[in-house]
């Protein structure tokens, strides 16, 4: 072997000592600096024309494992999902108070029902009247409380949704930008280790936000994609956008360099999942499922309120808004009801007793007289008489004395989707709505639907995860039935058919249940419909959508007659047995605060909301099982979180045995490639002193 080449081989140990030395250095120095990846240098033999020739340097390798930071990335994900839920969800969950303490949201309930007992004992007493009027009062506006500030929750992950996704954007524009830097350094085997591990710690960044899968480029870097495959970060970045309304779900899409389309992309974990699902799910069910509860408590002390008897008698007794033409809200009614016209003293004038089932009107137990459902207004009149009127207007039912006489009800056994006469018009509620509560219509499949035909509701069909499968527009059809609107609404060409049915129960409320495999949910764009001249829409009438159910909750009040004359909450009862002329309503009658103080122990059907399904118990069993609903949510949330944290404690801890950098292991190669060094110097040396040798020789 010649000199020189002794030297050449000599010099290229010296320089890959030099560098497997600086990286060493660096991995030293480092030990503690979060997202450090150790690093290490590639050398390779060098040979010529079949002869060693020394090392070259390939270049400097991080020391990572792939399927290690795959699995990482997919535990931080999940992580980062069920931190944000469980975040949530607690905070929802104390919106409803200690459980433990007296402002407990549920108990009070129990303090209308007690207050109602109590003025079952002094019926008489306007304190006692006054003071069940105020429970009732604290219940519904801390119900309304509760519901505004879920919804403004709601509003919050929104806001928050909005500053993921620009994150998100910023951080895909990073990778990009990294991947060309980490490029232009491989092509000269430069140490691109630093960009290497800045892009490592945007990776993680971004999984916490959302699921991504990561491939490494062929010229250094990473290609990051979405769960489809489509290409988020490459050369360039794909622009990610939040699409959302106040009544949709909403949901992402990416639009990948060099393309002028946005394509949904689904999300299965990371922070945004989590916030998407608060915003769409978790949160709706809860506000969904209060808004159920609120208005069933409601229901039921209206139940009651209507089938008692205030002294004196109210001179009107008006009804809410049914939403209904008159004929087609007394079709469907079964059983008897009594209207009674009594004086200032409570002494009986007239009775009106209302067969639904034989379809006669009655007068002072007189032979009855037929009516029909559209004859029933003239009917009623015709038996009131000079001593009383009734009217319909605007969906609702006014039914007046003539002065100086008041009216009474008993509900009897009238019933129509589980409400009396009076109590499904809402003639004598305790509590009024500002719009609909309640969405057992009573509506039947041979119904008239009601609906100005050509007005249009815009559906939009979407996956769970918020991702929308397919936009309809639904006209309501000329055919006048409830079965020509369903079939309108789940044709398969312009309605929701292909992807599943909307349906009709037993006591009209109206339903969309999504067909396999998709699973479709149902959300409202816009509603132009009306049913009859300044009617509900089809959505406010049934219910539909989340924007309706959204304000359920909050649409209760106190009747405002009744807090400005306590004297008039009905606290008695109507005697059906009296004669005209006799006694049929008394002073010290508390039969009706009685029923009102027993109104939460009656079964009665809620329908399906929240995590419960259509289930029939009592109002004050509803109550714990959706306290305890509530609890259950946030306490599942709370354990997938600490379990997900494990996992991504575990996977990160595995991670870092691998990348992170060991002390003893560096200080061993440190007095490796010193020693090395020191072999490659005195090589060197000794090439020298044969060189003067030769020299000194000649």
């Amino acid at each position: 072997m010649s000199l020189t080449a002794t030297l050449r081989t000599a010099s290229s140990g010296l320089n890959a000592a030099q560098a497997a030395l600086r990286a060493t250095s660096d991995n030293i120095a480092n030990v503690n600096t979060p997202g450090y990846v150790r690093k290490a240098v590639n050398q390779q033999p060098l040979v010529v024309a079949g002869v060693g020739a020394g090392v070259t340097i390939e270049g400097v390798q991080r020391i990572t494992d792939q399927y290690l930071q795959g699995a990482s990335l997919s535990a931080a994900s999940d992580k980062e999902r069920w931190s944000a839920v469980a975040q949530y969800l607690d905070n929802a969950q104390s919106l409803f108070g200690d459980p433990s303490a007296d402002g407990f949201f549920f108990s009070r309930l129990d303090k209308i029902f007690g207050a109602f007992a109590t003025a079952a004992d002094d019926p008489s007493s306007t304190l006692l009247r006054s003071q069940a009027l105020g429970n009732i009062e604290d219940f519904l506006t801390e119900a309304g409380r509760i519901n505004s500030q879920i919804v403004s929750l709601g509003d919050t992950v929104e806001t928050q949704i909005s500053a993921g996704v620009d994150r998100a954007n910023a951080l895909l524009e990073q990778i990009s930008k990294l991947n060309t830097d980490i490029k232009r350094a491989s092509l000269v085997n430069a140490d691109a280790s630093g960009s290497e591990n800045i892009q490592s710690q945007l990776l993680d960044e971004l999984a916490g936000l959302m699921n991504i899968r990561v491939a490494p480029r062929a010229g250094g870097g990473a290609d990051v994609r979405s769960v489809e495959g489509v290409l988020l970060a490459g050369d360039e970045p794909a622009r990610l956008t939040y699409n959302s309304t106040a009544s949709t779900p909403g949901y992402i899409t990416a639009r990948p360099a060099g393309s002028s389309t946005d394509q949904p992309i689904q999300l299965t974990s990371g922070e945004l999942r989590g916030l998407t699902e608060l915003r769409d799910v978790e949160l709706p069910k809860l506000y969904d499922q209060l808004g159920e509860f609120v208005s069933r408590a409601v229901d039921q002390l209206n139940a009651a309120h209507n089938d008692a008897a205030a002294y004196p008698a109210p001179a009107t007794l008006s009804g809410r808004n049914t939403g209904l033409d008159l004929p087609t809200a007394v079709s469907g009614f079964s059983g008897t009801s009594t209207i009674a016209v009594v004086n200032a003293a409570g002494v009986l004038q007239r009775t009106v007793a209302i067969d639904f089932t034989a379809g006669t009107i009655s007068v002072n137990g007189g032979a009855g007289a037929a009516f029909t459902p559209a004859t029933f207004l003239a009917g009623l009149n015709t038996a009131l008489g000079a001593l009383g009127s009734a009217t319909f207007s605007g969906g609702a039912l006014t039914v007046n004395a003539t002065a100086p006489n008041g009216l009474a009800i008993d509900e009897g056994t009238s019933q129509k989707t589980g409400r009396g006469f009076s109590h499904f018009f809402g003639l004598n509620d305790l509590v009024k709505a500002s719009g609909f509560t309640n969405y057992a219509t009573g509506l039947q499949a041979a119904d008239p639907h009601g609906f100005t035909p050509g007005g249009v509701i815009n559906l939009r069909l979407s996956s769970a995860d918020g991702r929308p499968i397919r936009d309809v527009s639904v006209s309501v059809p000329a055919a006048a039935t409830m079965t020509d609107l369903l079939n309108a609404l789940n044709n398969n060409a312009s309605g929701v058919g292909l992807y599943g049915a909307f349906s009709l129960d037993a006591n009209g409320v109206l339903s969309f249940a999504g067909g396999a495999p998709l699973d479709a949910q149902i959300s409202v764009i816009n509603d132009n419909t009306a049913r009859g001249v300044g009617g509900p829409s089809i959505s406010q009438l049934f219910g539909i959508g989340a924007q309706e159910r959204a304000a359920r909750a909050g649409r209760f009040q106190v009747s405002s007659a009744l807090n400005s004359d306590p004297t008039k909450v009905a606290v008695g009862k109507l005697d059906v047995s009296a004669a005209v002329g006799q006694v049929a309503i008394r002073p010290g009658d508390g039969q009706g605060a009685l029923a009102l103080s027993a109104a939460g122990e009656i079964p009665v059907l809620f329908q399906a909301a929240g995590s419960l399904g259509q289930v029939t118990m009592s109002v004050s069993r509803y109550a714990s099982e959706f306290g305890g609903a509530i609890g259950r949510g946030a306490a599942s949330a709370e354990t997938r979180k600490a379990s997900a944290e494990a996992v991504a404690f575990e996977a990160n801890t595995r991670r870092q045995a691998v990348e992170g950098v060991n002390l003893d292991e560096e200080l061993v190669n440190l007095t490796t490639y010193q020693q090395a060094f020191n072999a490659s110097a005195r090589m060197i040396q000794a090439a020298n002193e044969l060189f003067d040798v030769l020299v000194n020789m000649v």
